[in-house]
């Protein structure tokens, strides 16, 4: 297990937190990279011969996948077949050393590679052993394969999603995964602090459908409160009017006039103070009522003038509005820019990559988050067996069986704090 030096004041928070990421795909992927950005050593097992399956998912840069890019950096890299004995004891003796496991395998899968919890416990009583599953790890749906968008189906997520016209839509990136992925990795947190408490690790389980239950919100609180069943509610806020999407002169924006003073801000602000007057508008309530009619006036009024100039007029007046943008717009924006949520990282023969980094911000850690690049498979297995016991000599005879798989790579891919700020776009 890895140590820290609490003195240090410029430390990241998990540093002397030892990860072994069993996960594939993005659901504990994602837990690990938040885990390993807050300054954990997380060291990601990948079986032979492929790896995470989402290498092989496209598109890809320079041969890499953008899935597997998104959600891999701060980690180092191994690859062991899981299939063989060998390979099974050095996953076991990698499990004892350290102080987290992180899996997404189905139910009983841990326990069959020989990871049985009851015998990692033996050997280090303070394990924090954390799974994701797709529906839970028991109930009637214990037993299914989880993946995103079965889950957001299920979750009454997708039902209120969309429109009338587009029916259920799921939504635009995998939420389902990454929810839990953030769920668990704040278990993971609440169980560490829990090991200086008393001692002892603890097992922590979430499921995609979990983490998408908890989202529902007030629309959730809606039916078991009311027994509404929320509808499509589109691009409207579901119980607020002005408040939604909106057509200006060249395209969409947001607008949210959410309280009565932001309505009667907005009569002015299009040049329509008789609005304020209009009994169909004179309250949420009856905005709401006609809200179709009302987005109708709004919008031909907004025709005259550009997304971003209405939107310095909404801003002004105080009320929150803004322009839709693409992907790109929005990672070129200079708010975005100011931000520093694109960093630069760099991988071994392959150059400089741009990546989304961590949105948070602490005051006691300056510089950019990304100081690893995701690795590339079997990149630093060597470097780990050796550190966990393993003779140069051994590490050599596991791979010329082809146990493990120590890519053919000399240049680590951590860039320094200086280079990181040189290198962010």
């Amino acid at each position: 297990m890895s140590t820290s030096n609490p003195t240090n004041k410029n430390q990241l928070p998990l540093a002397g937190m030892r990860v072994l990421d069993l996960s594939r795909a993005l659901s504990g992927p994602f837990c690990t990279t938040i885990l390993g950005d807050l300054g954990a050593d997380v060291i990601k097992v990948e079986a032979l011969p492929d790896g995470d399956m989402v290498r092989n998912w496209g598109p890809f840069d320079r041969e890499l996948s953008a899935y597997y890019l998104s959600a891999n950096r701060n980690k180092r890299g191994i690859a062991i077949d899981f299939r063989s004995e060998e390979g099974r004891a050095i996953l076991f003796r990698l499990a004892t050393e350290s102080d987290v496991i992180v899996e997404n395998f189905m139910p009983g899968t841990l326990s069959a590679m020989g990871l049985d919890p009851e015998k990692l416990r033996e050997r280090n009583p303070r394990l924090i052993i954390s799974s994701i599953s797709g529906f839970g790890r028991s109930g009637p749906l214990g037993d299914r394969p989880g993946f995103d968008q079965i889950a957001q189906g299920y979750s009454g997520l997708m039902s209120v999603t969309g429109d009338p016209a587009t029916g259920p839509t799921r939504v635009g990136v995998a939420i389902g995964d990454m929810t839990a992925g953030m769920w668990l990795a704040l278990g993971v947190l609440a169980a560490w602090i829990g090991v200086d408490k008393t001692g002892a690790g603890q097992t922590v389980d979430t499921s995609l459908l979990a983490g998408l239950v908890s989202l529902l919100s007030v629309q959730g609180q809606r039916y078991l409160s009311l027994n509404e069943v929320a509808p499509l509610a589109g691009n409207v806020h579901p119980v607020i009017a002005p408040y939604g999407v909106f057509r200006a002169g060249d395209g969409d924006m947001n607008i949210g006039a959410a309280t009565q003073g932001m309505w009667l801000s907005l009569c002015d602000v299009i040049g329509r103070p008789d609005l304020k007057q209009n009994p169909r508008f004179t309250t949420n309530a009856l905005r709401m009522q006609h809200r179709d009619e009302l987005k109708e006036i709004i919008e031909t009024e907004l025709t005259g003038r550009t997304r971003g100039e209405w939107t310095g007029l909404f801003v002004a007046a105080g009320i929150p509005a803004g322009p839709i943008n693409s992907i790109k717009d929005a990672l070129e924006s200079d708010q975005v820019r100011h931000l520093g949520l694109v960093e630069v990282t760099e991988l071994p023969d392959r150059g400089r990559f741009k990546q989304i980094t961590n949105p948070l911000r602490m005051s006691n850690h300056t510089g950019g988050w990304l100081r690893r690049g995701p690795a590339i498979l079997g990149q630093h297995t060597r470097e780990v067996l050796e550190e966990v016991g393993f003779s140069p000599k051994e590490v050599t005879e596991l791979e010329n069986k082809n146990v493990v798989l120590q890519a053919p790579l000399s240049v680590d891919n951590a860039l320094s704090g200086a280079e990181m700020q040189a290198g962010t776009p």
